[in-house]
């Protein structure tokens, strides 16, 4: 018999011998899984994105299933359908909070000046590090798009140094894992159903926002004056919008001096 004959009959032999020793291992070690977890990984997205705090949907699936008194609110990505779904399961009525979307309260960017030329590791965490970093409002956007790295559903679009990220309302799920990134905390979370924004986290005057900032909130107050809802406070030399009243009705935006009040798109 030739030798390559031999290999082949030697190499299909152990070939044999290795399948059905995993088909026996595979059958010894195999672990059951819980089928009440299996239910709830049907109805998790799946997209491991970790904003509800664990590695992943299977990590969140196990904690419920260890403590059916736990909260199944945790995950964003699913919103309040999951959490009324899963609850059913354990024989509980959520009542799950509505749906929320990211919204950069900034609008400075290439509106904004520099107090000096960054040269250093090019995030927004490194730069914040430098005094505060180069824009010369200390409380606005620093572009250098933080947020578009940590956003696991492409929802932010980060077009190059010094513009201010956009956020894609339809692909934002609200998870905040942008929320966290982001060092001057300029990124809040909204419900869904509110469509303005106060586009600024300035508490400087007036008289010095003028100077530095084409679009920054120079507390005017004008917005609180002609909100027929009284949704709308001055506080530290900025406008804040409560959402508790607001029914979008655009008359801040249209009195906005400066456009500090944008329409979320």
């Amino acid at each position: 018999m030739s030798m390559q004959l031999w290999a082949i009959l030697v190499l299909g032999g152990l070939g044999c011998v290795f399948g059905i020793g995993l088909a026996l291992a595979s059958r010894i070690f195999h672990i059951k899984q819980n089928p009440l977890k299996l239910q709830i990984m049907d109805m998790l997205p799946k997209a491991n994105c970790g904003a509800c705090g664990f590695a992943g949907c299977e990590s969140y699936a196990d904690w419920l299933v260890s403590d059916q008194k736990a909260s199944v609110e945790k995950c964003t990505v699913g919103g309040p359908e999951i959490a009324r779904d899963i609850g059913r399961l354990f024989g509980r009525e959520v009542v799950a909070a509505a749906k929320k979307k990211a919204v950069i309260m900034c609008s400075g960017g290439e509106n904004c000046t520099d107090r000096f030329v960054y040269k250093g590791v090019a995030t927004c965490k490194a730069a914040n590090q430098v005094f505060g970093g180069h824009k010369s409002c200390l409380y606005g956007c620093l572009g250098l798009g933080d947020c578009a790295k940590v956003c696991p559903f492409n929802a932010i679009t980060f077009s190059g140094p010094g513009k201010v990220p956009v956020i894609n309302i339809n692909k934002c799920t609200g998870c905040g894992l942008c929320v966290a990134a982001c060092p001057k905390k300029i990124i809040d979370l909204v419900e869904e159903k509110f469509k303005e924004a106060v586009s600024c986290k300035s508490h400087d005057k007036g008289a010095v926002v003028r100077k530095i900032c084409k679009v920054g909130c120079i507390g005017c107050g004008i917005c609180v004056k002609n909100c027929p809802v009284n949704d709308i406070v001055l506080e530290n030399n900025l406008a804040r919008i409560k959402y508790e009243n607001c029914n979008n009705c655009g008359i801040c935006i249209e009195k906005c001096p400066t456009k500090a009040i944008k329409k979320i798109a």
